[in-house]
This record gives structure tokens, sequence and C-alpha cells, in this order.
């Protein structure tokens, strides 16, 4: 179960168990993964398929446990050297009454290129383009601070593009469920992604079409979440909404919380290598994640909700994209999420054309390996979203 051991003295007996498990297993495994026949991907090397292990074990206890140690949330802004602390402000203006109550006082943290002061001074420059980062973490892990695996991403992505030098990551509400309190489900992540562009709008003074929305894994699904939304909304509502943005950049994104996708041959079955884990594991990440996210609604509306699964194969799931901005999305070969991260190619595709998304494929690689520098795939792939970029 995931955070069984999250509370002590559980949480110690089983570190004390498990570490020195994964220390006996990890050698065995060196020995075994000598033959490239036994590793994740005959393709990968030696060392690479090394440290998918490693990290799959880490990924293990981190599930059980929690974060070690615990990672910085919404509820305060944690100095750091690498990144700039800001508070962020609800937006209740723009949200139509039903969700007004959902809005938050929230965090963000504005990493910069090298050499540079991370916040801009406001207004900004006539032209600048900005990132909005959303971090991964399938809506209940990880966190926006600079102590997150996750900010590798906007620390690198601010170093491809002179005309990009700056990215607001946004510490939006991580969902939860059983054993820890119910808190957050959807569309609680929405309403604070949209406060962040609402601030790098209203208060930094970016133009929408200068603003590239990126996100990894759960941040790339809030990215088209919050996309769809301003899509949809703008001059519809009673609300005055931005314009959306110039950009999406999509980095392995979880497409289809519902079970559409997981079909007898499909990667979510086969790509075991792959450091998601099986989505059909009732006791597994994945399946607490989305009852987590999905809360009070249950797993029943991720199979048609646009919002939540826009990539779904469901026959009533209808998910338009027209109107969406220029898109790239990257995707890893030997992950669990491929299959559905094409349909959502194919489905961008037919509505906004070819010429506005373009797609990028690791071959071999793992989900996320955007956040790994050093999986063989993380070169080639930042030099395709430079390209993309300029």
């Amino acid at each position: 179960m995931v955070f069984e051991y999250v509370r002590q003295p559980w949480k110690t007996l089983y570190l004390a168990y498990r570490v020195p498990v994964t220390i006996c297993v990890l050698p065995m495994l060196a020995v075994i993964y000598a033959l490239p026949i036994f590793r994740p991907q005959p393709g990968l090397s030696w060392g690479h398929a090394i440290r998918i292990a490693f990290f799959r074990h880490l990924n293990i206890i981190i599930c059980s446990v929690g974060s070690i140690p615990p990672l910085p949330d919404h509820h305060a802004v944690v100095p750091s050297k690498e990144a700039q602390g800001i508070w962020i402000d609800g937006t209740p203006e723009l949200i139509t009454a039903d969700l007004k109550l959902w809005t938050c006082h929230l965090q963000g943290y504005w990493f910069g290129k090298k050499g540079i002061v991370p916040e801009p001074k406001t207004p900004v420059q006539p032209g600048e383009k900005v990132f909005l980062f959303l971090h991964g973490g399938a809506y209940i892990f990880l966190s926006a601070h600079p102590r997150s695996f996750s900010s590798a991403i906007p620390r690198r992505l601010v170093e491809l593009s002179g005309t990009v030098p700056r990215a607001l990551a946004v510490e939006y509400r991580l969902s939860s469920t059983h054993p820890l309190p119910d808190r957050h489900p959807f569309p609680t992540a929405l309403l604070d992604a949209l406060a962040g562009y609402n601030y790098l709008v209203n208060i930094a003074g970016y133009h929408p079409s200068n603003i590239i929305v990126a996100g990894d894994s759960a941040g790339g699904n809030l990215t088209l979440a919050l996309a769809r939304y301003l899509v949809e909304n703008s001059g519809v509502t009673d609300v005055l909404l931005p314009n959306p943005p110039g950009s999406l950049l999509l980095l392995s994104p979880w497409t289809d919380f519902s079970d559409s996708h997981d079909l007898p041959g499909s990667s979510s079955l086969t790509n075991k290598g792959d450091v998601f884990e099986d989505l059909t594991d009732k006791a597994g990440v994945a399946y607490y994640a989305k009852r987590a996210f999905l809360g009070p609604y249950g797993l029943g509306m991720a199979a048609t909700n646009r919002y939540i699964s826009p990539a779904s194969l469901h026959p009533l799931a209808h998910a338009s994209f027209i109107g969406f901005p220029r898109t790239f999305i990257q995707a890893g070969g030997a992950e669990r999420l491929l299959d559905q991260i094409r349909t959502l190619r194919d489905k961008m595709v037919a509505d906004i054309g070819e010429d506005n998304v373009i797609y990028y494929e690791g071959a071999d690689a793992i989900h996320d390996y955007i956040a790994f520098p050093w999986h063989p795939a993380y070169p080639s792939t930042l030099e395709a979203i430079q390209q993309w970029l300029a």
C-alpha cells in the first residue's frame, strides 16, 4: 500500500529492513546485468541498467514512507540558493462560482539561466519568453522546490535558449487519500496552475504568446488541463481569462487516467522495464494516485473527462484540441505510458495539424527520462527541444 509506513515507528522499522535489502539486491543485479539479455532493455548499457534498478528500488521506499527528507509543499516558501521563492495569490476572479472557494495562496520558485537573477524585474522586457513549469509526481509526490529531483528539468530548460532565460515552477497542492487524509482532489491542481499562469500575465507582465507551459508526467496532464481551460473558457464565461499560452511542452505526459489503454499487448502491460509501475496493480502507486486525484468523483469519471484523460479511448470520450497552441510531445520508447502518449499525438495532429505538433520518442527510454541527465536519450532530446524553441 502507498504511504503504508509514513508514520512512526513504522517508518523507521521499514527503513531498517528495506535499505539493507536494497543494498544486497543491487550487487546481485550488477552481476545479472552483465549479460544484456537480462537488462530491463537489452539496448541499455550495464551502467544505465544499474541506475534504473537503483531508481526503481528507491521509488519503492519513497512510495512506502514518503520523501526522505520531506520536500517543501504549498504551505511555505522555503529559501534556496538555486531559485527565488515567491508567493502567488489565488485567482477567484478567474474561476466560476462553484470553484471560487477552492482557490488558495500558494508558492512558486523562479529558476534562471546561469549568470542572471532568477526573478525578473516587472514588467518584463517586451518579447521576453518564459517557461511555466508544472512538475510531475502522479499528483501525489515531489515539489516545485529545487530540492526535488524534478527541478532538474526547469534548470536545464532555461539553458537551452537565450530567448527563454527563466522558468516559474508552481507549487501546486498535492492530492492524497487513505492512509493519509483525503485532500486536494481534481480540480485543485488546475486552479493552482491557473494562479501561476495569471501571475505571469498580470503580475510579471509576460504576454501569453510568450509563455511556454511545460510539464512532465502528471505535470504534462496538468499542462493540457490548463491549456484546455484557457482555450475553452476564454471569452465565454463571466470571468476575464488571459489568452492561452503560445506553446506547450509535454514530457512523458500521463494522458489517460482510465484503463482504456490497458489492453493485451499494450505498452502499459508489456514495457515492464520502465520505472513507472504496472498501471493495473490495485495496490500500486498509479492506482493510489488515481483514487487520490479523482477523490469524490470516483475512478469512473476518468474514462470520459477531457480534463483528466484527454487521450482516453472510451467510446464516449471526446477531447477536442482545436485552438490549442503549438506543442512538443516527448515520450520514452520503453515507458508504460507510450501508447496513450501516441494516442494524444494522433488526436492533436488531427485537430491542429502536423505542423503544430512535434513528437520525439527516445529509443529504449524510460518514463520521464528527461529528468535523468545520465540517460542515453537525454542529449538528443534536449537538442530536439532546443531546435523547437528556436
